[in-house]
């Protein structure tokens, strides 16, 4: 089941890259135009990220996550800039 819509903005290209990766559930980014792209998949991550992408920023995405701790990942890099582990 998924779980609430996360904004992201302003993120760190390299890390938010780094903390998809350690996710282990999917991870999809909804577009403001409706489209819905699961980030685990290499050609979907190219197609999406390359559209919101500014100046090696991420300007503003939303992002729907499968498992919960993957979402506190996200959560904390949105807020922090950083990872961090969860349990």
């Amino acid at each position: 089941m998924k779980t609430a819509v996360l904004s992201l903005h302003d993120i760190d290209v390299s890390q938010f890259l780094d903390v998809l990766d350690s996710c282990k559930g999917n991870v999809f980014l909804v577009t403001h135009e409706g489209d819905k792209l699961n980030l685990k998949s290499q050609l979907s991550r190219l197609i999406g990220l390359t559209r919101l992408i500014e100046g090696g920023k991420i300007t503003e995405a939303y992002i729907i996550c499968d498992r919960p701790e993957d979402e506190r990942r996200m959560f904390r890099l949105n807020m922090f800039g950083e990872a961090g582990q969860t349990a």
